[in-house]
């Protein structure tokens, strides 16, 4: 028997789906599989990723295709995963999550310490911009788009001294170049940075036990926590929100940043709970927001959605 395998076809959801299909072989050898290339909203719209008013740009025409039987199963970059998948849809299985920090890579090896004063670093991102303005009030945030090689590429040019990007990326790809690993205390990732998500028909039992056998459940719980909080205060690309679980024993650990789109406010919320209660202990971050004024923080994220597409 032989799985269609859904995905973007950037060479990063390439080589996380061949990652994929690698760990299925293992449990499943005599099954074949085959990757079918699909095009996305977020592959042709070129504008900075949260001024984009629609949520799963990388993977609703993906999705779709599962939805259809065009394809047996979809891989995507957890965080790409809108909270609310169609009803017919289900994330079956979270494989082993990589590393969930963010890196610095700058033309001429600088750190984002010492790096000098005017210096430009491209994100797509505005929880990374807004935490290297914090972090460095006197260099310029600008949106960069493009795949991982392509941005590193363009640090090389006149328009961009260095990048923020996910190290899981860069490890997926294997890409030598040298970077700067960037603490989560200073840098909270997105909730689900690092994780592959895996998306099946909900009737398609026998694909779910499939893939069930390479889901790593201290991965699918402390994704569950964050995406929790996520549904709860509604956050998404336009918002600057960080948050990351982290399973210790039979108790894990959410720490949630939350920031005003110009970065001059911002709150932070470390809550522990019982690990097999995750969605709980995402809730519970999330109250603890909002009672802050978390939503205030929100209130003039459309200015800055004028200055990026304007830069």
């Amino acid at each position: 028997m032989k799985y269609i395998v859904g995905a973007r076809g950037s060479q990063l959801s390439v080589a996380q789906t061949n990652w994929v299909i690698s760990e299925l072989k293992k449990v499943n050898p005599e099954r074949d599989y085959e990757i079918k290339s699909i095009t996305t909203k977020g592959d042709v719209d070129t504008r900075p990723l949260f001024t984009i008013d629609q949520k799963g740009i990388f993977e609703k025409e993906i999705d779709r295709a599962v939805a259809q039987k065009e394809v047996d199963f979809a891989v995507h970059s957890l965080k790409d995963v809108p909270l609310k998948l169609d009803d017919n849809l289900v994330l079956a299985s979270i494989p082993k999550r990589e590393a969930v920090n963010d890196v610095f890579i700058s033309s001429d090896g600088s750190t984002l310490d010492d790096i000098k004063e005017g210096s430009v670093i491209g994100t797509s991102s505005l929880r990374r911009a807004v935490q290297v303005s914090r972090k460095r009030p006197d260099v310029i945030v600008k949106p960069i788009r493009g795949n991982i090689e392509t941005r590193i590429r363009k640090i090389s040019g006149e328009k961009y001294d260095a990048i923020v990007l996910a190290q899981a990326g860069i490890s997926r790809l294997g890409v030598d170049v040298k970077y700067t690993s960037l603490s989560v205390d200073d840098f909270s990732p997105s909730p689900g940075q690092g994780a592959i998500a895996i998306v099946a028909r909900a009737d398609d039992l026998e694909t779910i036990s499939m893939l069930k056998k390479i889901e790593d459940i201290d991965s699918r719980l402390e994704i569950e926590a964050e995406r929790s909080l996520s549904d709860y205060v509604d956050s998404g690309c336009r918002f600057p929100l960080g948050a990351y679980a982290k399973s210790n024993g039979s108790e894990m650990t959410l720490s949630v940043s939350a920031f005003s789109v110009d970065g001059k406010q911002s709150l932070q919320v470390d809550k522990t709970g019982k690990k097999d209660d995750p969605k709980s202990l995402g809730k519970s971050a999330g109250e603890e927001l909002r009672t802050k004024g978390v939503n205030d923080l929100a209130l003039n994220w459309r200015e800055k959605v004028e200055e990026w597409n304007k830069a």
